[in-house]
């Protein structure tokens, strides 16, 4: 038997790959021999690149940038197999879960950091840059990352 799981995040609790690992955990324990092929999935929030970076053997860089509310935090971004295409996702640099609740005021949030990470591919030579836009703390309609 073979099982196909292909999750995607539980906003601000577990990421697809901790809920394909849970769900496949699950499996094992009701039937030990099942086969379980996990394929990670998103929405264009939380969780689209390393959908992405999984399925065409990318990778990561990470450089510091300014999150919503001004502090600098530590974002990645996706460098998708054939090293010409990035993938940012809004929610590592602008994203809610970034942000205690008490904290939580789309009026004076920003996305300027996102912007940041998309300028940071170009300058390492992609041509293109995909923006899943998901998950964000702002309401700002992108002035910020531009």
């Amino acid at each position: 038997m073979k099982i196909i799981l292909a999750p995607d995040s539980f906003k601000e609790s577990l990421s697809a790959t901790q809920v394909g690992d849970a769900l496949e955990l699950g499996i094992k324990r009701v039937i030990p021999h099942c086969e379980s092929v996990k394929l990670l999935i998103a929405d264009g929030g939380e969780g689209t690149a390393d959908a992405l970076i999984k399925a065409t053997n990318g990778r990561r860089f990470r450089k510091k940038v300014i999150g919503s509310l001004g502090s600098p935090v530590y974002a990645s971004c996706g460098i998708l197999g054939g090293e010409r295409t990035a993938v940012v996702e809004m929610v590592v640099a602008s994203g809610i879960q970034l942000i205690d609740k008490k904290d939580r005021n789309p009026l004076i949030t920003t996305t300027f950091g996102t912007g940041q990470l998309i300028a940071a591919a170009a300058r390492r030579g992609i041509d293109k840059i995909i923006v899943a836009v998901g998950g964000s703390a702002t309401n700002d309609a992108g002035v910020g990352m531009a």
